[in-house]
């Protein structure tokens, strides 16, 4: 059974039409890069997957034993978000939030979890310092250890490598590919960046409120050659 399947969804917001009638599956270990224009609907899409939009009609649903509340999710940062003073731990740790039921404090097992992923995303050097004085590539290695507390199977990922400078986007698109090929987190990623986010994708969705294209990447490169000029490089 599919991680997540989505059947027909449409989301509008004061009668306006954000997102019409997509219908699409992501499997355990799949890869789906979601590309479109701004105002295409692809991080409303993103959020009625992480259950924080209701869908006008259609459904939403999870398999294989995942719950809502244990994907993980990398928003796009804002400038307050960067200066956020807090320790790297402290962020990590955050993660687990959604475990805690009716704990008030952290327990032996979300901190082992926190460390795990600190190592895994090779920040755990960092661990005292605050986040904000962190350069953007090691943030982002930091968030997604965040992330990666709310799940082992599914990530949502918007927009990761937003502001990054080439060495830190190449070494960000390693460590998704790592998670994805390694570790079998299934990974949903909206993107602009053709190039590096078709690298490694299995599967690919192309937004305008509607959807243009849902299939693989190779039927993606053949429906739209010019994009495969721009992708390959």
């Amino acid at each position: 059974m599919a991680l997540m399947a989505l059947k027909s969804v449409t989301i509008a917001f004061e009668g306006l039409v954000a997102v019409d009638g997509v219908s699409l599956t992501v499997e355990k270990g799949d890869y789906l890069v979601v590309l479109g224009e701004n105002g295409s609907g692809k991080s409303t899409l993103m959020r009625a997957m992480l259950g924080l939009v209701k869908p006008r009609s259609g459904a939403i649903t999870c398999g294989d034993g995942l719950r809502r509340d244990q994907i993980g999710y990398l928003p796009q940062q804002t400038a307050a978000q960067r200066d956020f003073p807090a320790s790297v731990e402290e962020v990590v740790l955050s993660g687990c939030a959604n475990r805690l039921g009716r704990r008030f404090m952290y327990n032996r097992a979300d901190r082992a979890r926190a460390d795990r992923n600190m190592a895994l995303l090779d920040v755990a050097r960092y661990r005292r310092r605050s986040y904000r004085t962190l350069s953007g590539g090691q943030q982002q290695r930091v968030l997604l250890a965040r992330a990666l507390c709310a799940t082992d199977a599914l990530l949502i990922l918007d927009e990761p490598v937003t502001g990054l400078d080439p060495a830190a986007t190449d070494e960000l698109y390693d460590v998704i590919r790592d998670l994805n090929q390694r570790h079998g987190v299934a990974i949903v990623m909206v993107s602009h960046d053709l190039r590096g986010a078709l690298r490694d994708a299995k599967h690919v969705l192309v937004m305008d409120r509607g959807p243009t294209f849902f299939g693989d990447v190779e039927a993606y490169m053949e429906r739209y050659p010019e994009k495969a000029v721009t992708a390959r490089g």
